[in-house]
């Protein structure tokens, strides 16, 4: 198929041809077809949500094996929110908190699903994770589709997460409808996943919305830890997106360095024999022989946060064998950087 190129300027939402771009968008999903479309955490793979042929084509496009369940976008007021209703049977007091506190925003909730939801949305679990964007272009867009859409992030399975409309081309061209282009990602990295009908409340997936936020407005929270597996193996239903698995992986070997400088040009000199590519943030010098992309500042996590895809990819597409990626301190969204560093440096034949 040939993918559509839709442009559309967040700035400029109510213009002639972001209206039509957008309509075409939501024309299309309604329709059955596959929209890529901007959050403010990564491009998202968007489809109907209620029509599970429509969800089965994002698992054919990114080639997403069927035990790793997919998030539910909303859109419209917060509060006793249209689409939301059909898609959910209970709504914990924890959950309403959190809603009011951080939507639209870069939160995911694990809510008790409804007979309505396929069950491939959610990998047969009882819990549909369900969030609304705040994005404009998102937003707009679920908005003039009248449906919830289902959109993991718009890239091949466990490869690197799309933060531009480049990105999400380089993996799908032709094998998805069309990609609402409205430039750069935001927050650089996926949304909090949080299940709050525990107690205390469960983090899956660590995002832009942390750990102390959360704590603050709704009390008791934990991070799940599980063992990472090999993409392929056998594997039960997760619990969330982005659970247990490698994810978010460049081609080339990612190597992760905890501590200074010094130790990471120590560990860039081992890999002579290689083409090297190093995440060099901005306050740490020069490296000789090696492809640099210059991450942002070492002491903005919000800079690292947003750069962290866009340097894997470019330093993929200039033929790095080696990535070598210091990583960050652990607190806030550092806590986010680390999770997807993580799950991408694992090689399972190591």
């Amino acid at each position: 198929m040939n993918t559509l190129r839709l442009r559309v300027d967040p700035a400029h939402l109510e213009g002639a041809q972001a209206r039509e771009e957008i309509a075409r968008a939501a024309g299309i999903l309604r329709a059955g077809g596959l929209v890529a479309l901007p959050t403010e955490t990564v491009y998202g793979l968007g489809a109907n949500a209620l029509d599970a042929d429509a969800v089965a084509r994002i698992f054919a496009a990114k080639r997403r094996p069927a035990w790793d369940p997919v998030i539910v976008h909303v859109a419209g007021p917060v509060e006793n929110n249209p689409m939301l209703a059909p898609l959910v049977i209970e709504i914990p007091e924890a959950a309403r908190k959190l809603m009011v506190a951080f939507w639209p925003g870069p939160l995911t909730l694990l809510l008790p699903r409804s007979k309505a939801v396929p069950d491939a949305v959610t990998a047969g679990r009882p819990l549909v994770g369900v969030r609304m964007p705040a994005h404009p272009v998102a937003f707009r867009l679920i908005e003039e589709a009248g449906v919830p859409v289902a959109a993991p992030s718009a890239n091949l399975f466990s490869h690197t997460s799309p933060t531009t409309g480049e990105h999400v081309l380089h993996d799908l061209d032709g094998r998805i409808d069309a990609i609402l282009d409205a430039g750069p990602a935001e927050h650089g990295v996926e949304s909090t996943v949080i299940d709050p009908c525990q107690s205390p409340m469960v983090i899956y997936r660590p995002g832009a919305i942390t750990v102390e936020q959360i704590r603050a407005v709704a009390g008791k929270v934990e991070v799940h830890r599980a063992p990472l597996i090999e993409p392929g193996a056998e594997a039960a239903a997760l619990p969330s997106p982005g659970v247990g698995i490698r994810h978010y992986a460049p081609r080339a070997k990612l190597i992760l360095v905890e501590g200074s400088p010094a130790e990471l040009e120590k560990v860039v000199g081992r890999f002579g024999a290689h083409r090297v590519g190093v995440m060099l943030p901005a306050e740490w010098g020069n490296f000789a022989g090696a492809e640099v992309f210059e991450w942002g500042r070492w002491d903005s996590m919000e800079e690292l946060a947003a750069g962290l895809y866009a340097g894997l990819r470019a330093l993929d597409r200039a033929g790095c064998e080696v990535i070598v990626c210091p990583v960050p301190p652990g607190d806030g969204i550092g806590a986010a950087i680390r999770d997807r560093l993580r799950k991408a440096s694992f090689h399972p034949q190591d």
